[in-house]
């Protein structure tokens, strides 16, 4: 086998592919583009200089490591490999459409419920808890039994039959009060909820209410059940067992316009702090059959939801018609995943039908023209009060969670800001050595607040998902893992670290937040934090100051402490 040629041989030749090199390559490697003359047939050489600089060289193994990574994470447009991929839920042949949640996935879940419960005072709800099961009864009288009972699962309770079973066979005491035979004299059926309003309507019922009192605003995070057909199940996109963060606001007339405004703000605020910002706007009108109510009270809802969209939202919005519920027309908010296919996520219905259904009243004077929405302070104060029926107003922002979870880790990639994430942050130690560790330990109990023994624990106190990384592997494989399991922090700890507080200087850990979705912002916090710290260059990319080849930032533990305060607090 003949050697390759030497640097010697290539400048002798002539080849057009060598002819323009004046100066001596730095090595030779195979490449099947360039032919050299002097080399075997079958070899093909290539020459490559080494001309960049350190920085950019260090530059380019980042953009490396991050291209492996990218190309490694490939399917993350699918929520549930992202939920196999960092263990978030899983689903079980057991409960077909119940997902069950693991605690990362639980943790998002519940900071989606915590961000909604947070701004609940400031647009009037309270949360409330109504039962799970109901008597088929309460279903006829809201029009779903009729309307939705193919999508409702079914349960029967105990017939007067098993109980006489029951009590011949001494399995209950014969002597009895007479109501328990006579509630099981009947065949009782029951529904498993699909949705809260007949529970919040029978809330809203229980009181005597006065004009004054309206709006009144229920919420509830209930599970919820609906029998989907099982070659429709999808991951947490289409389930059997849902959360959905239902509202209902019973107001009157006359407020219904601003209610409506209120729940579109509502939406906006919540979705631009979430970072999704495509979403489509579809008014459903009154379907062809089915429906309840007069084409008149239709008429109306629908033209005030149109009147709602125009003044809220300067974007085009769809009509939909004949895709309302059968109680209302509604405005519903679609979310597209990762694979371009439309979800509806939030909506606002306006119904005039279940506070008739349900017998829901409040007083009022003049009630002819309260309930036409009319202003009725110009007449005699001394007038009788008379009933007035509510207007409903059904109210979701995000919908079922499950989906919007599903949505949102497709939207971000699983890279969810900070606030949001299951992996917060991962300490990684330089070496496995005793003093290191015992240090990432300190550090980690410095951020949490934890160093304070004092129990209980204060309902706001700091709860933080932070991971140390103490093995014996390679900083730059740690560094690796970290970045793959989507820690949106990666401090880092050595010697440098440690000394610095030996020597009175302070704690201190180096950090790369370059992970971070909003790098602008980010680097805005960590401004704050340490005057001075440079900020990045690009939007998608921190090249403020490195270490170990990385950009990051040095800070001490009260910097850091103040960083990870700013970040859940400005939902970064």
């Amino acid at each position: 086998m003949r050697p390759l040629p030497t640097s010697r041989a290539l400048r002798r030749c002539p080849s057009p592919c060598i002819a323009k090199i004046s100066h001596k390559p730095s090595f030779v490697s195979i490449n099947p583009y360039i032919q050299c003359c002097n080399a075997p047939p079958t070899v093909f050489i290539t020459k490559y200089f080494s001309t960049t600089s350190r920085y950019e060289k260090r530059k380019n193994r980042q953009l490396y490591q991050e291209e492996q990574i990218n190309n490694a994470d490939s399917s993350l447009q699918d929520h549930r490999a992202i939920g196999t991929k960092q263990s978030l839920f899983l689903t079980h042949p057991s409960s077909p459409g119940a997902p069950f949640f693991q605690p990362a996935g639980t943790r998002i879940f519940q900071k989606l419920i915590a961000f909604l419960r947070g701004q609940y005072p400031y647009f009037g709800f309270r949360e409330v808890l109504t039962p799970m099961i109901y008597k088929d009864s309460l279903w006829k009288q809201s029009g779903h039994w009729d309307n939705y009972k193919d999508d409702m699962f079914a349960v029967v309770g105990n017939s007067l039959q098993t109980l006489e079973q029951e009590i011949s066979s001494s399995k209950i005491d014969r002597v009895q009060p007479a109501g328990v035979l006579n509630e099981a004299e009947e065949l009782e059926k029951y529904g498993l909820k699909p949705m809260n309003c007949p529970g919040h309507c029978l809330l809203f019922r229980s009181q005597r209410r006065s004009y004054r009192d309206l709006p009144i605003r229920y919420a509830e995070f209930s599970p919820l059940h609906r029998n989907e057909i099982s070659g429709a199940l999808s991951g947490l996109t289409r389930v059997r067992r849902f959360h959905q963060d239902d509202g209902h606001i019973f107001c009157r007339p006359s407020q219904v316009a601003k209610e409506i405004d209120k729940s579109l703000a509502f939406i906006r605020m919540v979705y631009e702090t979430l970072n999704l910002n495509d979403y489509r706007l579809v008014l459903s009108t009154r379907p062809a059959t089915g429906y309840i109510g007069t084409i008149d009270e239709w008429d109306r809802a629908e033209h005030q939801l149109k009147m709602a969209l125009d003044n809220n939202f300067n974007t085009e919005w769809d009509i939909k018609a004949g895709e309302g519920a059968f109680y209302g027309p509604k405005i519903d908010i679609i979310l597209r995943d990762g694979q371009g296919k439309e979800h509806q996520t939030g909506t606002i219905q306006l119904d005039f039908q279940l506070p008739k259904r349900f017998d829901l009243t409040y007083e009022s004077p003049s009630p002819e023209l309260e309930a036409k929405g009319e202003d009725w302070k110009g007449t005699d104060p001394g007038a009788i009060l008379g009933k007035v029926v509510p207007v409903m107003v059904h109210r979701a922002v995000l919908g079922s969670l499950e989906r919007f979870m599903a949505l949102l880790l497709e939207q971000h990639k699983s890279q969810l800001p900070f606030w949001l994430s299951p992996n917060q942050m991962a300490i990684l130690t330089v070496s496995d050595k005793e003093h290191i560790v015992a240090y990432a330990r300190t550090v980690k109990e410095e951020i949490l607040g934890h160093r304070s023994k004092r129990l209980p624990r204060r309902l706001e106190a700091a709860n933080y998902e932070i991971h140390i990384d103490d093995s014996a592997e390679s900083i730059a494989r740690k560094i690796v893992q970290a970045k793959k399991t989507r820690y949106n922090i990666i401090g880092v700890v050595g010697n440098r670290n440690v000394t610095g507080a030996d020597s009175g200087t302070g704690h201190t850990i180096d950090l790369d937040v370059s992970a971070q979705p909003d790098q602008l912002k980010t680097w805005s916090l960590i401004e704050q934090v340490k005057p001075g710290s440079r900020a990045p260059r690009k939007r998608d990319r921190g090249v403020g100051s490195s270490f170990r080849g990385l950009p990051g930032v040095r800070l001490d533990l009260s910097q850091c402490r103040d960083l990870i305060r700013l970040l859940s607090e400005t939902y970064a």
